[in-house]
């Protein structure tokens, strides 16, 4: 094998307007491996990238990916020889929409021996995202009551799993026909679409929820900052619901962590975070890498012994990746889409 193939995001385009080129494969340089992608996926970072709106995307052109699951093919210099062959995991941001991908062996972590690629990719950034706003940001406890939205989504699906196994109660907001496989995982639904959030929220918790969990943004952010009982966190993590609106891509991110800033400043016992996933790296990239395998490596055990399950929502190759994103735009799946070579 001496080409790669990957996909090229050339600029503000339609799905279709993707491009697939081939390249020579580089060999690894001092300290990374070259791996071969067995599984990827389409996450909402990529809905947002193809439209210029992700706060902190390249320029364009670039190679989409936010994460992937594959097999070590070679290693360079300094890094351990037996990683050769071994099937991994890494969070890239860019880069993962291709057959092989060079990384440093220093941001790969293990997949347990009996996890599948496919199975393994549906839990490296969404489930890294929902262990650590559950676990390091709210910090909920056994007893306490929270609310998900877009309880079926990627995140939303393993977010309310995660919940469930620390003795949570989940109230998650999510379309109709999502309902019954949520109340199958013990989640009390609500349809967004014709019920009023807020009203019925107070009538599960009148006293207001212990922690919210937000990737819709805009409105939706200060609608659940209300829900919260004293004492209780919101975690936003999104704008899905700007992302076809024009102007700045970094306006809706600024505007929620403006909020976040002044709900922190009161004296009212109550606390508001903008999750990012890659808080830390640049200035702690040694503790951020020991934080995401340790965490990663918590999500992969719950998924082997079948505490959470995965969602996958289709299998496409990249020669359809036009189809892939088209299908997770829709709105229409549960769990996420992959991406295979």
């Amino acid at each position: 094998m001496n080409t790669l193939t990957e996909v090229v995001l050339p600029g503000k385009v339609e799905p279709e307007g993707l491009e697939l080129r081939e390249r020579p494969l580089p060999a690894p340089g001092p300290g990374q491996v070259v791996v071969a992608m067995e599984a990827t996926g389409v996450s909402f970072a990529e809905q947002q990238m193809r439209r210029g709106k992700y706060y902190d995307q390249p320029p364009f052109p670039f190679v989409p990916g936010y994460d992937l699951v594959g097999t070590v093919l070679t290693t360079g210099d300094g890094v351990d020889r037996g990683l050769a062959g071994r099937r991994i995991a890494a969070l890239t941001k860019v880069g993962s929409w291709a057959s092989h991908v060079v990384l440093d062996a220093a941001d790969v972590v293990p997949v347990p021996d009996g996890l599948g690629a496919e199975e393994a990719e549906t839990a490296v950034v969404n489930g890294i995202t929902a262990w650590q706003m559950l676990h390091r940001k709210a910090r909920v406890r056994a007893g306490q009551t929270i609310l998900v939205h877009g309880a079926n989504g990627g995140v939303g699906s393993l977010l309310v799993q995660l919940a469930a196994q620390a003795g949570v109660r989940v109230i998650g907001t999510a379309s109709k026909r999502h309902h019954e496989a949520l109340r199958r995982l013990g989640v009390t639904p609500i349809d967004y679409r014709t019920e009023d959030i807020s009203a019925r929220v107070r009538e599960l918790a009148p006293e207001g929820v212990d922690a919210v969990f937000d990737h819709v943004g805009g409105a939706s952010v200060p609608a659940s900052w209300k829900l919260l009982a004293r004492g209780g966190t919101l975690v936003s993590y999104g704008s899905a619901a700007t992302r076809d609106d024009e102007g700045s891509k970094q306006l809706p991110v600024l505007k929620i962590l403006a909020r976040v800033m002044l709900w922190n400043s009161l004296p009212n016992g109550r606390n508001a975070y903008f999750f990012n996933v890659w808080a830390g790296r640049s200035f702690a990239k040694n503790r951020f890498r020991a934080r995401l395998r340790e965490d990663l490596t918590q999500v992969f055990a719950a998924l082997k012994d079948g505490t959470i399950t995965a969602q996958v929502a289709a299998r496409l190759p990249l020669s359809r990746v036009a189809e892939a994103l088209r299908l997770a735009e829709s709105g229409t799946v549960a769990g996420k889409v992959v991406l295979t070579p």
